[in-house]
């Protein structure tokens, strides 16, 4: 992206407050997992135990911290997402009993916008330890309750939602979304 994704504006406010204000909405209470030199005035901050080892790593050091049973965990580049889905997700997870209760989009996991139970973290330790850094790998080890395309449609989410910002191009689609969403 060339900056960091954060602090890039979107709806007239970084996606780090979208998604702070989309997980406390969805959730109430929301920590940030990143540099607390960097990110300490935005909130509660979790730290890396494993630093450098990607959204594994952060998934990680969330559950390590954590207090509750369930955590929803949510990327700050998913800056589509709909608080109605997030409280629809966090529903399922809880009458699941899953360990991971995530979306599969077309496909493709969305481990970061998922419920967490605080027991994943064990196995993500494990993970770490031993240098694999990938979260889907681990799903086939472990309870998932999945949230597909059918699922999705059925109670009218969109899956555009998931798309994610990495690169200049998403981020002009994103705004482009955003704008179309507007005028319908």
């Amino acid at each position: 992206m060339g900056e960091d994704k954060a602090f890039l504006e979107f709806r007239g406010r970084t996606l780090l407050a979208n998604a702070l204000e989309l997980g406390r909405m969805a959730v109430g209470e929301v920590r940030i997992v990143a540099d607390p030199a960097r990110f300490a005035e935005f909130g509660t901050v979790v730290e890396d135990v494993y630093p450098g080892r990607g959204p594994l790593g952060g998934i990680h050091a969330a559950l390590k911290s954590s207090e509750t049973a369930l955590n929803l965990m949510i990327g700050v580049d998913l800056p589509l997402l709909e608080v109605p889905f997030l409280q629809y997700l966090v529903q399922a997870a809880e009458h699941s009993g899953a360990v991971v209760t995530v979306p599969r989009v077309t496909g493709y996991y969305e481990p970061l916008c998922a419920a967490y139970r605080t027991e994943f973290s064990l196995p993500a330790e494990q993970a770490l330890i031993a240098g694999r850094n990938k979260i889907d790998a681990m799903f086939t080890g472990i309870r998932v309750r999945t949230v597909d395309d059918q699922e999705l449609a059925q109670h009218h989410f969109s899956p555009d939602m998931f798309r994610n910002v990495n690169t200049p191009e998403d981020w002009k689609l994103a705004q482009e979304d955003l704008i179309r969403r507007q005028h319908i």
